[in-house]
């Protein structure tokens, strides 16, 4: 049945769109396929679509304080060695690690958060 609404993309404030979008493009081995100025950039990976809106005085949510926003998870077949990867793009790895057995959490060069999580038969 449909709806007449499909989901595009999810959208992430920042400083830098076309940064943000080279970072993701990097770590999940997507492409960046538009970028305007420091306003807007696009990414494209497989199943996925990001955007990034440039934000004049751009502030990163906190992590843990801010965990109810939103966040974007990953699934990964090894932590450890994914984990070497995004920080080698830029990542931070946060030191409050709730579930560090199956998920770890970092924050992209403009300090959102996301989850590497291990690969398992959730969805």
């Amino acid at each position: 049945m449909s709806t007449g609404i499909r989901y595009s993309s999810t959208t992430l404030a920042c400083p830098s769109p076309g940064a943000l979008a080279s970072f993701y493009a990097t770590i999940t081995g997507g492409e960046v396929t538009f970028v305007h100025d420091d306003e807007w950039a696009t990414m494209r990976c497989e199943g996925a679509r990001l955007e990034f809106m440039g934000v004049s005085g751009y502030q990163a949510p906190r992590w843990p304080e801010d965990s109810a926003l939103v966040h974007i998870d990953f699934f990964v077949d090894d932590l450890e060695t994914a984990a070497a990867r995004v920080v080698a793009a830029g990542a931070r790895r946060y030191e409050h690690q709730p579930n560090a057995a199956h998920c770890l959490v970092f924050a992209d060069p403009a300090g959102h958060p996301f989850c590497l999580s291990l690969i398992d038969e959730v969805g």
